[in-house]
């Protein structure tokens, strides 16, 4: 009965386990607040306040940093650098993405993610002509929403957020996605 043995001192016998029952609790308590403060962080402040919308920024499909959005996509998403903002009142990234098609046809949108509560909205989209369309009746929407396309969550994720807060400038910003490996 060697295996009763070994048993015994890989759980630590009688001292280890009440060790570890002495431990469970803080560990409880430990993971039960860290739960609570990431809960806590993702939902929305009573007094925010989105700050007026700049308009949609000029934006160039030749210096377009491209991100994977899904190995399966056959879409290329890519952003301009030159269209990034972060506001520094309400903590949106504003940015112009370009999803382009196998055949060369682009969808231009004018966008802001709000890395506080993981949400985005789309404000604008190009038309064949290069100028702006808003969108109507514009809502924040979970960028975890399973009927959005995923580019907006791993824009966030790759470059846009650092846990629940926008990175700390444009060109961070820019840094993260020239250089994802770097994270």
């Amino acid at each position: 009965m060697r295996f009763s043995g070994v048993r015994r001192s890989v759980l630590g016998g009688v001292r280890g386990g009440l060790f570890l029952s002495f431990l469970a609790p803080f560990v409880f308590l430990t993971l039960s607040v860290c739960s609570l403060a990431r809960a806590q962080v993702l939902t929305d402040r009573a007094d925010w306040k989105e700050s007026d919308v700049p308009p949609p920024p000029a934006f160039d499909t030749g210096k377009l940093l491209t991100f994977e959005v899904t190995r399966s996509s056959p879409l290329v998403y890519g952003v301009d650098p030159g269209s990034f903002s972060i506001s520094k009142t309400d903590g949106i990234v504003r940015y112009v993405v370009v999803a382009t098609t196998p055949a060369g046809a682009k969808n231009v949108i004018y966008e802001g993610l709000r890395c506080a509560t993981g949400e985005v909205r789309t404000y604008a989209r190009a038309a064949p002509d290069g100028s702006w369309v808003p969108v109507a009746n514009s809502e924040w929407k979970s960028v975890y929403d399973i009927s959005l396309p995923r580019h907006s969550l791993r824009f966030a994720k790759a470059a846009a957020c650092q846990s629940a807060a926008p990175v700390s400038s444009v060109r961070e910003l820019e840094r993260r996605l020239r250089n994802p490996s770097a994270e």
